[in-house]
């Protein structure tokens, strides 16, 4: 058994982050471009694009192949010489972990400001 990632397989704990080098509109365009990683040696693992996570569109919709964070520079420099168009900027790549945690705080301020609005209308 190899010690490959399957596909649509988030990175485990304990295991080295993971993050988005390239995407792809469908599984069959991703599967390509991670064929291409796996021929020059650098692991990659495929995921569904946030809000096409249902079974009915089973291989439709786009897909994000992520590699480690080691592996990032290697990646980009395969597909930027594969010639595939657009990918994913060096800077977006390593940064879009970091957005995560102030997207969640955008939320709950809103959440706390409605919440806020309700009490003051209530009494």
């Amino acid at each position: 058994m190899t010690d490959q990632p399957r596909l649509n397989e988030g990175p485990r704990s304990g295991e080295a982050e993971y993050v988005k080098v390239a995407s792809a509109q469908n599984q069959a365009e991703a599967e390509f471009i991670q064929g291409l990683l796996r021929e020059e040696g650098v692991p990659s693992i495929l995921r569904r694009t946030a809000g096409f996570d249902v079974p009915d569109f089973l291989a439709a919709g786009p897909r994000e192949v992520l590699v480690r964070v080691s592996s990032v520079q290697d990646a980009r420099d395969i597909l930027l010489l594969s010639d595939l168009g657009p990918v994913v900027p060096a800077s977006e790549a390593i940064d879009a972990r970091r957005h995560v945690p102030s997207r969640l705080l955008a939320v709950l301020a809103l959440i706390a400001m409605i919440a806020w609005c309700a009490t003051e209308l209530l009494t």
